[in-house]
């Protein structure tokens, strides 16, 4: 397979997955400011900052109003990062890469595009934010659907399934990050009264409110739920899952090629670390500097598999 159409497919999953991922967030941020309106203007400030958006933000608004990162965050075009712009570049990519979809994968991302540009076409009204957030989670799951149960596991499912995870966990940390940082800069605060909405927020900006709710008898313990998120394999959204599942994918594609990478050795070393983690050994070494060291070794994964797959040529 040519390396251009493995980057376009890695990278069309990747730009639905983060559209996702920033709808997930903005219901988070919206559940806050309706049950506690004086730390809204944080939690907007925090989804901003996981976003990675927040310097485009201020350069175009003097301070932080929800209704303002609402739009700015779904559909402002002096935004790049928005919902509405990952949506045109996946089916950019989607219509570069086309001869190696298939039709109903096609048509989900493209009926994604168009449902959303007519939903997203004018200023959002607070009404209506619950059936246009319901609307992009609905339809990039169409796109995932479509994927699961229509085309050949090849090569090509593997770089989409790569591109979701490798953005998956990318926006787990990030998550993660934010809130522990701002929210907890030192171990001796974990565990305090104060923190538990903010740590059950994280899990619902991670879509996984029920799932740790279902294992842990619903106490929304800190130390527990960061465990949750970072190690536990059960988790599809965990940082541990996402990366044993690009470690498959990588796994054959060697298989398929013959040859294993550079690209193979390093989520082989960053599989290894979430195996022989405990929890506690990671607050010990500070959640913020694992989750910082995570996100340097995730990135550099990410630009060598484009070096070893030439994505660019």
């Amino acid at each position: 397979m040519l390396g251009k159409t493995a980057g376009g497919i890695f990278w069309m999953l990747r730009y639905m997955e983060r559209s996702e991922n920033t709808a997930r967030m903005i219901e988070a941020g919206l559940r806050i400011s309706l049950t506690r309106s004086s730390a809204a203007d944080s939690e907007w400030s925090s989804i901003l900052q996981a976003t990675g958006v927040a310097a485009q933000y201020f350069s175009q608004h003097d301070a932080i109003d929800g209704q303002k990162v609402i739009n700015f965050l779904l559909r402002e075009k002096g935004n790049d990062g928005s919902v509405m712009a990952n949506v045109e570049l996946a089916r950019t990519n989607a219509r570069m890469v086309r001869t190696a979809l298939t039709k109903e994968v096609w048509e989900a991302v493209n009926e994604c595009w168009m449902t959303l540009k007519s939903q997203l076409s004018r200023p959002i009204k607070q009404q209506d934010l619950p059936e246009i957030l319901t609307s992009i989670r609905q339809r990039t799951a169409f796109v995932r659907g479509s994927l699961h149960g229509t085309m050949v596991r090849n090569d090509i499912y593997d770089f989409a399934r790569m591109g979701t995870f490798f953005e998956r966990a990318d926006n787990a940390a990030r998550v993660l990050d934010v809130k522990y940082y701002i929210l907890l800069p030192s171990i001796m605060h974990v565990g305090t009264v104060s923190d538990n909405v903010q740590w059950e927020t994280i899990l619902r900006a991670t879509s996984s409110v029920r799932a740790y709710q279902s294992l842990h008898d619903g106490e929304f313990d800190p130390r527990k739920i960061a465990r949750f998120l970072i190690l536990d394999r059960r988790l599809p959204r965990s940082l541990a899952f996402c990366y044993h599942k690009m470690q498959a994918n990588l796994s054959y594609l060697a298989d398929d090629y013959g040859e294993r990478k550079e690209s193979h050795k390093m989520v082989d070393q960053i599989c290894h670390k979430f195996d022989h983690s405990t929890i506690d050994q990671i607050f010990e070494y500070g959640l913020h500097e694992f989750v910082t060291e995570f996100l340097a070794e995730s990135h550099a994964l990410g630009r060598q598999i484009e070096r070893d797959y030439r994505f660019y040529e």
